[in-house]
């Protein structure tokens, strides 16, 4: 997957609190999905088989919802 190039990625439609640079970009292509960390670019990126990041996402909700 070439997700180096700048074109390539799109922020999150989903900024956070403050300044609105607390987000994620992706880059995607047919076979994967990556995910970097706005504000600093240059650092590690996860990257997720096709489909795979659906189902982490829903993971992440489904445990907002349960009680701590």
């Amino acid at each position: 997957m070439s997700h180096g190039h700048p074109e390539a990625w799109r922020k999150s439609s989903y900024p956070g609190p403050g300044d609105g640079n607390e987000c994620v970009e992706v880059a995607t292509s047919p076979a994967h999905l990556a995910v970097r960390d706005s504000k600093t670019p240059s650092q590690a990126t996860l990257t997720f088989p096709a489909g795979a990041f659906a189902v982490f996402v829903g993971a992440l909700k489904e445990s907002e919802d349960r009680p701590a």
